[in-house]
């Protein structure tokens, strides 16, 4: 039952008010957010990259690839907690709402500290697997045996920090990354050089970055927003089913990215380290350079949330149409800054041969195709919250199988590792095109229900 003495301080704010404006505010400070993590991580690869060793950029690059898989699993848990919490603050239900923040963040610790230790313990056979061997192996090997123990505690973390969006509170989301974020960058040159720790000092500053992260984020959901109460076991195996049916489908979806990924870099590494190590520093380059892009599922998922727990079906068309159109401008502002800057970021990063052959590819002709990447998210957002999650892992399953393996295949045999990248572009955009038409479909679809449903109910 909904508790109007508390429903008053937790007001469903993406009810009324221009969509326009709640999707800039919304993105733009998850994505500040965003760039507190990926910025440290592109930090990390410049401070390595100074060591001047091919074999550390491509084992860093390898054990991000598995790392990809533990963060996307906790990313699938926060889209239930982002989903679960705006619905039921659209509905003025704030009671369940504080159970769901509980229950979701438990059920990230438990997770992700299984998971944690199984690929602990199979590390040199995971990285091996994907390609790693020698130098760049034992790299990611002594990376991972740091950083994959912090595991839970990012989890956890990122589930609290999707509780403040989902109450419209993006700025302390948004703080807390780039506080922890703000962390691991004062503390790479001092653990790297200072300590001369190398890439285990990489490890050892995002580690206490994330500790900060969850420090402050749980300082956010419990004394100013009050979404805490008491853990109950009975409550807990109550919530489970809503929990995993929003939770289970985005956790498939989300592991799916990091399965296309490692068949990309699997690919790219027959070609060489060096083609590992451009690949790599791309790969650290893009997620900073479109954080809106990246952004735009979580920023969107409460507006959207926090309408159909109202049933404001226009409201939720036009978050989908205007999130379009705001990824396609940005997409294309920053596209032309990369091709305009890209022998500046070749000469940073010390880049030759193969490897600035890749980056000059990514900055000429991929960057234009993350418009294709907003446009899934955008759809995975509207997919998770308007019941339908399984529709996301569909479409995310299939561009990372059916979408990536076969064009990364022919990509590979046409160009060697500049064909895998472009491959892999091609693919994603067929599965993004069909991904956006399927969501406004559904979207019209439970308009239509809702209108019969009003209809006999008026009889």
């Amino acid at each position: 039952m909904s508790n109007p003495a508390n429903a008053s301080t937790l007001p469903a704010k993406f009810l009324s008010g221009s969509i326009i404006r709640h999707i800039w505010v919304m993105t733009t400070t998850s994505a500040l957010g965003l760039v507190g993590v990926f910025l440290v991580d592109l930090v990390d690869i410049l401070f390595l990259s100074m060591l001047d060793n091919d074999d550390i950029i491509a084992g860093v690059g390898f054990a991000a690839s598995l790392s990809f898989f533990t963060v996307s699993l906790s990313i699938g848990i926060t889209i239930s907690m982002a989903a679960l919490v705006s619905r039921m603050i659209g509905q003025r239900n704030v009671e369940q709402a504080r159970r769901y923040v509980v229950n979701v963040a438990t059920l990230a610790l438990l997770l992700t500290s299984v998971l944690a230790a199984i690929i602990w313990v199979n590390l040199p056979l995971l990285l091996g697997l994907l390609g790693a061997s020698d130098g760049a192996l034992d790299v990611g090997v002594s990376y991972l045996q740091i950083l994959l123990p912090s595991l839970p505690i990012l989890a956890t973390g990122m589930a609290m920090s999707a509780a403040l969006r989902a109450v419209g509170d993006a700025r302390l989301s948004m703080l807390t990354t780039l506080s922890g974020g703000a962390v691991n960058a004062v503390l790479d040159p001092i653990f790297i050089f200072a300590l001369a720790w190398g890439v285990e000092g990489a490890a050892v500053a995002s580690l206490i970055g994330r500790i900060v992260v969850l420090i402050l984020a749980f300082y956010g959901v419990t004394n100013k927003h009050k979404l805490m109460k008491r853990f109950v076991l009975a409550d807990f195996f109550e919530d489970l089913k809503p929990i995993f049916k929003i939770a289970g489908p985005a956790m498939l979806t989300n592991m799916s990215t990091p399965i296309g990924n490692a068949i990309v870099i699997k690919a790219v590494a027959t070609y060489g380290s060096a083609y590992v190590a451009g690949f790599a520093i791309v790969g650290r380059i893009s997620p900073v350079a479109f954080a809106l892009v990246f952004s735009l599922s979580g920023a969107i998922a409460p507006i959207i949330g926090q309408n159909f727990g109202a049933y404001n079906f226009d409201r939720i068309y036009r978050t989908l149409r205007d999130s379009l159109y705001f990824n396609i401008a940005y997409v294309s502002l920053v596209s032309l800054f990369l091709f305009i800057l890209q022998q500046p970021i070749i000469d940073l990063f010390k880049l030759q041969g193969e490897a600035a052959q890749l980056m000059e590819l990514f900055c000429t002709w991929l960057a234009i195709t993350f418009m294709f990447n907003g446009a899934q998210f955008i759809s995975n957002a509207a997919f998770n919250n308007l019941g339908k999650p399984m529709y996301a892992t569909w479409f995310n399953v299939g561009k990372s199988t059916v979408g990536t393996l076969p064009f990364v295949i022919v990509g590979g045999q046409l160009a060697q590792a500049n064909g895998v990248l472009i491959g892999q572009a091609v693919g994603g955009m067929l599965f993004a095109t069909a991904g956006v038409w399927m969501a406004f479909w559904h979207l019209q679809q439970l308009r239509k229900a809702h209108q019969r449903q009003h209809s006999s109910q008026s009889l």
